[in-house]
């Protein structure tokens, strides 16, 4: 095995979880010359009368070529030419997804013509991606520095690993192995979809509310300068163990045995689950509140937590800042605006943000240091068909808003129907009904889990989604937890108090306004600079267009077509100029979160597909006005009215 000791070198060092998961493998693999052979366990392959082995062979050529179960997997004859030629059928931008990676041609080749692109390898059978390294050198693919790997591959688990590269995902899909097992490729290209539709569903969110959460900063960006950061806060509960309260149907299940957990445990309760926690007569240690739209705001309405640590975020709707509550601490913002700003005034401490504030709530209780975690209301699903807990603000505005016609029944089913259904199983083993999006949170979960095994939590009911890493546990058993609150209060009230004396000092009061003003001062005349930048660069575009079709039309003097080059030729010297001061600039992150994809911009040049020059010119013109007006928008959030 000639290739296996420098391929594991690498895995050793960089994936020594993997290298655990295959070395099993290893020993089942034969040598014979230059022929490997893996034997497998009955039922490996799809169709059972076929030959049930896989065997690593000499091509025409002398390469290693594969035959899985009977079937040549590559080439007979030039597999890496092969290789090569299904990689020229992946285009576009992304992270390739590699689904069965066979001895890896198609996805080395893949990677070489995009060098910086990631790569998801996705493999249904360890026992494979063990007989690859055994036959082929794969050092240089396996020390990429942007490659993961999901071995044994599931849907969630491809999902966890793309969330973690991000990028739009290209899938490269073994076409052998697709008819051996067509449901395992179906199920992983089906979650990808899925997910590239929350993409699509995010940036069209982004086009319809992202100047709504530009206005939120603008309005809470003083709280940057005065309100600590969570990083003042990690391993404050070090050894306690935290109750993470998320908002599924079975929180009605740990409502009643509220108050006899707060003995137990710190509570984190996240901001749609606050009411019916209020309602139980029990304080929250600590309410997450991170996502930015009106109606999450409405989950606070009349709710007063004095003895309760507000976390949030500083794009957050601004009537959250100001809900009755004891102390208020930001994560760091998932907003360039913000970023921009707590960079240059006072860092925060980054929360991970999954799309779900369950996934905020959870990471903000890892930060904490706690142990153990236990978790209520992680459903991800529809335990009973039940959509929510009772007294759920959505439950209570179905009920108001139902008429004789559209019954609260009504709008029930299409809560259910609408997230495209489809049955999992539970954390009995149980069937239960879930929808695309709330799976993709479950992946994001798990992808976090592999990063902080010590984190994982364990949750109150069985019948929410079931998730890598989770555990069930009884009632029983946390009532058998011995009291720990008045060791939890003594922990907070000191951490608060080195805050107090620490961030709420005069010394650091003067230095942060100093960096406040400074920062926002420093911002708007980039933005000024950068709106500036861009509409000059729209005058020089438009000016070379202008050019451009005038020595297109009817063929003028000598003297005159070179005075017509001589103006392109300085338009496009000033335009290449600007370009580059625009990437210079540190507000260009600021002003492009607005910006649209580009292929949104494409649409609107009316160029002929094959006149490059114009539509280069037409997009350019496009480009910097897009940019200059956003800088505007910016410039004129954070300029007061008078």
């Amino acid at each position: 095995m000639s290739f296996l000791e420098s391929n594991r070198k690498i895995l050793r060092s960089r994936f020594p979880g993997l290298d655990e998961i295959l070395e099993p493998y290893y020993t089942r693999i034969s040598e014979h010359g230059s022929t490997f052979t893996l034997l497998m366990d009955a039922g490996s392959c799809s169709a059972n009368k076929l030959e049930n082995r896989f065997q690593v062979e000499s091509a025409a050529n002398g390469q290693p070529t594969l035959k899985a179960c009977g079937r040549w997997v590559h080439s007979r004859f030039d597999p890496e030419r092969e290789g090569r030629r299904l990689a020229e059928e992946v285009s576009g931008d992304g992270t390739l997804v590699a689904l069965g990676f066979g001895l890896g041609y198609a996805a080395e080749a893949a990677c070489e013509a995009g060098r910086d692109r990631a790569i998801i390898i996705a493999e249904q059978n360890p026992g494979l991606l063990a007989l690859a390294l055994c036959a082929r050198d794969l050092t240089w693919l396996l020390g990429r520095e942007r490659i993961a790997f999901s071995v044994p591959a599931s849907a969630n688990s491809v999902c966890a690993a793309l969330e973690t590269l991000g990028g739009k995902p290209i899938v490269l899909s073994c076409r052998a192995f697709r008819d051996l097992d067509p449901v395992w490729y179906d199920g992983i290209e089906q979650a990808l979809r899925t997910m590239q539709a929350k993409d699509e569903i995010n940036s069209a969110t982004l086009r319809r509310f992202g100047k709504r959460w530009i206005r939120n900063l603008g309005t809470n960006l003083e709280a940057i300068r005065d309100l600590p950061g969570i990083s003042r806060l990690v391993g404050v509960l070090e050894g306690l163990p935290v109750l993470i309260v998320a908002a599924g149907p079975t929180l009605d299940e740990c409502l009643p045995y509220l108050s006899e957990l707060a003995r137990r445990a710190a509570l984190v309760v996240v901001d749609t689950a606050l009411r019916s926690v209020l309602a139980a007569g029990v304080q929250p240690d600590f309410i997450i509140v991170v996502d930015p739209q009106y109606w999450n705001a409405r989950h606070l309405d009349r709710c007063s937590a004095p003895y309760s640590t507000l976390i949030t975020e500083s794009a957050v709707y601004p009537a959250v800042l100001r809900l009755d509550c004891g102390r208020r601490f930001l994560c760091s913002s998932l907003f360039p605006l913000g970023t921009y700003i707590e960079s240059r005034v006072d860092p925060k401490g980054t929360l991970g943000a999954g799309g779900s504030v369950a996934t905020t709530a959870w990471d903000f209780a890892r930060v904490l240091g706690a142990s153990p975690l236990w978790m209520s209301g992680l459903d991800l699903g529809f335990p009973l068909l039940k959509t929510h807990f009772r007294g759920a603000l959505f439950e209570e505005r179905v009920h108001t808003e139902a008429t004789r016609l559209d019954t609260g029944e009504t709008r029930s089913f299409r809560a259910l129907r609408d997230g495209k259904p489809f049955y999992a199983l539970d954390r009995s083993g149980a069937k239960l009904l879930t929808d695309k999006r709330l799976s993709l949170y479950a992946a994001w979960f798990e992808a976090r889990f592999a990063r902080h095994p010590d984190a994982r939590p364990f949750s109150l009911s069985p019948k929410g989604l079931l998730i890598k890493g989770v555990e069930n546990i009884s009632m029983e058993a946390l009532m058998n937890f011995p009291e720990c609150r008045g060791e939890i209060e003594n922990r907070l009230a000191k951490s608060f108090a080195s805050v107090d004396q620490d961030f709420s000092s005069l010394q650091n009061r003067e230095e942060l306004d100093r960096n406040y003003v400074a920062a926002l001062s420093g911002l708007k005349g980039e933005l000024a600079s950068l709106r500036d930048t861009s509409r000059a660069a729209a005058v020089q575009a438009r000016a070379a267009l202008v050019g451009l079709d005038r020595s297109r039309d009817a063929p003028p003097n000598a003297h005159d077509l070179e005075a017509i080059k001589a103006t392109i030729g300085q338009a496009m010297e000033l335009l290449g100029k600007a370009n580059a001061k625009v990437g210079e600039s540190s507000a260009k992150e600021v002003a492009g979160f607005l910006f649209p994809p580009l292929a949104e911009l494409e649409e609107g040049l009316v160029s002929r597909l094959d006149d490059a020059f114009r539509r280069h010119l037409e997009l350019s013109l496009l480009l910097h006005e897009r940019i200059a007006q956003d800088a505007d928008f910016h410039e004129h959030i954070l300029t007061p009215s008078k």
